[in-house]
């Protein structure tokens, strides 16, 4: 056999072994042969041998635990990650050559060789090609898409801009998150990035490509170099990694699009980078075993030691990413422990030859990247499909892996035993507290100590009566006032007629019977006021005979009994505590404390088994914090929010990768710095020459882009002003005549003199009626100027305004100052009133009131038209550094914000009442947000957040179930328009609710998500199911940044006084937001 032959059969031999392991966890299978048959039957097709094992299943017995460890010896453990660099030098165990398994396992491995032979390309690399062609199509769909949907892009480039230094993005180019996650791990680990950006091909495969492998690789190193220059250089805020990922695509080919497990996908991702690296290792190398940059920093080796019926066997394995099962256990260490010996290991320590089999593994070189998949799916075989598992696991920031080296068996082993021995002990002692703390025979248990002092209280109660009833009064009223006595058994009730000053005396005499129909009434039940106990009864019952004597005695036994009951207890707490602290205590001595491990990234997948959405929490040691990378978005974070999602049992996120880092190995994270001057490299000075002059091109056609989109706002900001211009401009003759007519109910700003340039009134003071709020302002200015016209001897204009804005004012103060039901809110009835409750400068409120008084509305007679002379005046004399112009303005606006706020805020509930929930949404959508940023200016500046956050979220939630009602149909025109509310009001809104990580809006999205994802296990059209998957990532996604949106509905017209009575009435009908609502 050749050299080549050999390299191709140890290829073959680890990916058949590969397919095996992975369809004994999936299915739960352990007879090898049965495997070997399914992947016979389905040429390498892991989904078709997965159904034919199903199908298979109920009719093959189990094996037993002996054949389970004869056959689990036949090749590589199941830990073992495909990569060419595996030890070849395995003892085999079993011993036999004409085996029938071993024939059928070296007809499977000619058969895989010869087809690696023949293409250049394993079975398993075409199923990984799905993923990608998966990706790709969805890609082109999304182009298709419309702007209301998640994955388009921002038309303003000034969106899509980096700040600064932030990390840059990966695009979601359809269903790719899982890309975004491992390639975001990687990429910030710096030496791995450095390895990336200064890889450069070998010169006899540029000449000459060997093989399709070849041909694959180089595309695929070439534009991997690309992207990661773009995530060093880019001025953008994300980049679009499609060309990445077409040429992954272009590497296979394959008809059928089926999503595999991303963990694969990584699998494949390293091998692909092996493969690369391993072409320069050996032209770089002369006479030298070449070494590849890869295996050094992600493969490491352990040391499987076993006995098999007696025998003992060692062997040297490789790994890469390591498996670890979830199910069943609490934390990392627990599932390590696990993982590091299986079977019956007591043999293993014993001199003894006993029958009894099993193995452990011991790390012997540990890879300075060490990475953990955690095995959170399993295949359910009585519903025939995977299930994701939710169970919580704790894993720590910094892992110390001393008690799993080789070098630290034999002290470890002696651990191990005595946290055996602890933990036997805590059980025992477990139970007896439990026996304690759950005492009693039937099915409701108390604690002891509680049981004993019930009786205590119960014996030393004291009694009142003879019987428990005699001395209830059913005449007397609600509330628990004293009645009269309850007639004896024989004697008629009173009726239930009677006034209650006529049965509520003490000396009242008992009534006249009453007819037979009155005393067969039912009474009512009054929950708050009839089951309230008169006060002269007793709280709790009593024995009705009790000595002294027997008090004395019973109280001594019982007090005694529960004193020693809660000594036994705190005997019991402090006795596992100490065990419990002495577990955890058992690795921390120095020698244990070797080999530590800091966590560098958290890969996490949230959804179901079928579908979700991937996101990565890596960790930034020069800012020291936490960054969430979420397909475009990168924000800070927080270790207690990767706590949250990545421990599981919340939600449905949870962590499948943790990425481990040597922490004495700084090399890894460290920058790189300039031999020249000894600084640190950053941004473009990280390039090669050729990837400095790609960046630097999309850079400039990015700047491009940005001048492009400047220059086309100002051309639209330059029309709109020449429209208004000439609107003003042909308004201008007709405005003497219209003035009288024109309607400013409210307006407090008036035209400016004849010699000045006309000012436009505020927009929230522009109303349609002229017998609306301008007759009403109109009134209550003419009503102060009265007033002061009534008090003030004085009858000069300027005595006479000023006394009338004093009364004005006065008259506003005590509307702002009342405390008023939800429904009267005076805030809408005038600007000043809210002035006020928000503090406004004094500056603001003089100016505001005096041009009030200066509206040109006012001159119907002399006296008036004097006044409204006089405030005009004063207006024209305020110079520009007593009132900041500025600051005014922005108060007004703020106002103006206000009011469009309302009046969002309005509509939405109207038509939420009225059950119009797709119209609603927009406008409950939109109050929310303005009101949020009214509200972060002060208490006082919005309305109620809780009310508007209840009716957002509750329209989002009817619009769910009746998007899913539309699915469950099956008939298309329904289902379209269903996904069709989903995709365009839902979908687009959930980030909304994830931002502020309000506990009742990610309940709300959690059952929006639970309701989706309950239909992965139902039967459904083909047509439903292909549908219901492309659209799950979609709302799965965890991110809150908002890609796209709808434009803010249009307002109706309302004018004050209409505003304030569809106010009033709106908020008395919705009344404020359920306090055990969501």
């Amino acid at each position: 056999m050749t050299v080549e032959q050999n390299v191709l059969q140890q290829h073959s031999q680890k990916h058949q072994q590969t397919l095996l392991n992975q369809l004994r966890e999936v299915t739960g299978t352990t007879d090898i042969q049965l495997l070997q048959q399914a992947l016979q039957v389905s040429n390498g097709d892991v989904a078709e041998a997965v159904a034919f094992l199903t199908e298979k299943n109920s009719k093959v017995p189990q094996q037993d635990e002996t054949t389970y460890y004869q056959t689990s010896q036949v090749a590589s453990d199941r830990y073992i990650s495909v990569g060419s660099q595996a030890d070849t030098n395995v003892i085999d165990l079993t011993g036999d050559d004409k085996d029938d398994l071993q024939r059928a396992i070296a007809l499977s491995l000619e058969e895989s060789s010869r087809a690696f032979r023949e293409t250049g390309i394993t079975d398993e690399e075409q199923a990984i090609s799905r993923v990608l062609e998966a990706s790709i199509a969805e890609n082109k769909a999304s182009l298709k898409r419309t702007h209301t949907e998640v994955w388009s892009d921002s038309p303003n480039p000034h969106d899509r801009k980096r700040i600064d230094s932030c990390p840059v993005g990966l695009k979601n180019v359809g269903n790719t998150c899982w890309f975004s996650a491992v390639i975001q791990s990687l990429f910030n680990l710096l030496e791995f990035q450095r390895l990336v950006l200064n890889y450069s091909p070998p010169a006899r495969v540029l000449d000459l490509p060997r093989n399709q492998k070849e041909h694959r690789n180089l595309p695929f190193m070439q534009e991997l170099r690309n992207l990661f220059s773009l995530m060093v250089g880019s001025k953008r805020k994300y980049v679009d990694p499609s060309r990445a990922v077409e040429i992954l695509k272009d590497a296979f080919k394959s008809s059928e699009s089926q999503q595999q497990d991303v963990s694969e996908f990584t699998h494949k991702l390293l091998d692909w980078l092996e493969d690369a690296f391993q072409m320069k290792a050996e032209e770089d190398s002369v006479g030298e075993k070449p070494k590849n940059p890869m295996v050094e920093l992600f493969y490491g080796r352990f040391l499987a030691v076993g006995v098999l019926e007696g025998k003992k066997f060692e062997n040297t394995e490789m790994f890469g990413q390591y498996p670890l099962q979830v199910n069943g256990f609490k934390d990392l260490h627990e599932c390590l422990e696990a993982a590091m010996v299986e079977g019956e290991i007591e043999s293993l320590h014993s001199a003894e030859n006993s029958a009894r089999s099993g193995q452990e593994h011991w790390f012997t070189e540990l890879p300075p990247v060490l990475t953990f998949e955690l095995s959170r799916f399993e295949f359910n075989q009585a519903l025939g499909r995977p299930e994701k598992i939710h169970n919580k696991l704790e894993f720590p920031s910094m892992l110390y892996m001393d008690r799993y080296m080789d070098r630290n068996r034999e002290i470890t082993r002696i651990k191990r035993e005595e946290i055996r021995r602890l933990k036997e002990h805590l059980t025992v002692l477990q139970q007896r507290l439990e026996r304690y703390l759950s005492y009693g025979s039937g099915p409701k248990r108390f604690p002891l100590a509680d049981v004993l002092q019930y009786a205590m209280e119960f014996a030393s109660s004291k009694p009142v009566c003879t019987s428990p009833v005699e001395d209830i009064d059913t005449s007397a009223p609600p509330g628990g006032t004293t009645g009269q006595q309850l007639p004896p058994p024989s004697s008629t009730a009173e009726p239930d007629s009677v006034p209650p000053q006529e049965s509520s005396g003490p000396a009242s005499a008992p009534a006249a019977a009453p007819p037979a129909a009155q005393q067969q009434r039912v009474p009512v039940h009054k929950p708050f006021t009839q089951s309230r106990l008169p006060p002269d009864l007793p709280m709790h019952p009593a024995p009705r005979h009790i000595t002294e004597e027997e008090l004395r005695v019973l109280e001594g036994c019982l007090h005694r009994w529960r004193s020693e009951v809660e000594n036994d207890t705190r005997d019991l707490q402090g006795s596992i505590t100490r065990i419990h602290r002495t577990i955890e205590l058992m690795y921390t001595d120095k020698s244990m404390m070797q080999v530590p491990y800091r966590l560098h990234a958290v890969l996490v997948h949230e959804g179901q088994a079928n579908a979700g959405h991937y996101w990565a929490y890596i960790y930034d040691p020069h800012q020291r914090c936490w960054m969430k990378y979420n397909d475009i978005s990168v924000t800070k974070s927080s270790w207690e929010e990767l706590v949250r999602d990545s421990f599981g049992g919340y939600r449905n996120a949870s962590a499948y990768c943790l990425m481990y880092i040597n922490d004495k190995k700084p090399f890894l994270i460290e920058e790189e710095f300039d031999k020249e001057t000894g600084q640190i490299l950053s941004g473009m000075d990280k390039l090669p020459p050729d990837l400095k002059q790609y960046v630097k091109e999309d850079n400039e056609q990015f700047d491009k882009e940005i001048e492009e989109w400047d220059a086309m706002q100002a051309r639209k900001a330059q029309q709109e002003k020449l429209a208004l211009a000439a609107a003003a401009a042909s308004a201008a003759p007709s405005s003497t005549s219209t003035s009288t007519s024109s309607p400013q109910p409210m307006s407090i700003e008036s035209s400016p003199p004849d010699n000045t340039v006309a000012q436009q009134d505020p927009e929230y003071l522009e109303q349609p009626s002229p017998t609306g709020d301008f007759k009403h302002l109109q009134e209550d200015t003419e009503r102060a100027i009265s007033r002061a016209a009534a008090e003030q001897e004085d009858r000069s204009p300027e005595v006479l305004l000023n006394a009338a804005i004093k009364l004005e004012y006065a008259r506003l103060l005590r509307f702002a100052q009342e405390d008023t039901p939800p429904e009267l809110d005076y805030r809408l009835h005038h600007v000043i009133v809210y002035f006020i409750q928000n503090e406004a400068p004094k500056k603001i409120l003089e100016r505001t009131l005096l041009t009030q008084f200066a509206d040109r509305n006012l001159a119907f007679d002399e006296r008036c038209k004097s006044i409204m002379q006089v405030a005009r005046a004063k207006l024209d004399l305020i110079k520009p550094e007593e009132v900041n112009m500025d600051e005014y303005e922005m108060w007004h606006q703020d106002y103006r914000n206000f009011r469009e706020t309302t009046v969002l805020m309005v509509t939405g509930l109207e038509l939420f009442q009225k059950s119009n929930y797709v119209e609603a949404l927009m406008y409950l959508i939109y109050s929310y947000q303005y009101n949020r940023e009214l509200l972060l200016k002060g208490l006082y500046r919005g309305h109620d957040e809780e009310l508007l956050g209840y009716h957002r979220r509750e329209c989002l939630l009817k619009l769910n179930e009746q998007a899913a009602a539309m699915f469950e149909s099956g008939e298309e025109p329904e289902v379209g328009t269903g996904l069709g509310i989903m995709n365009e009001l839902v979908v687009p809104c959930i980030p909304l609710l994830l931002a502020q990580e309000a506990e009742k809006d990610l309940l709300a999205v959690e059952d929006m998500r639970n309701r989706w994802c309950s239909y992965l296990g139902q039967e459904m059209e083909a047509n439903l199911q292909e549908k219901l998957t492309d659209f799950l990532p979609k709302l799965l996604d965890c991110s809150t940044e908002i890609k796209s949106f709808h434009d803010p509905p249009k307002l109706p017209s309302y004018s004050t006084l209409e505003l304030c009575e569809r106010f009033g009435r709106i908020v008395a009908a919705v009344g404020r937001a359920p306090g055990e609502g969501r």
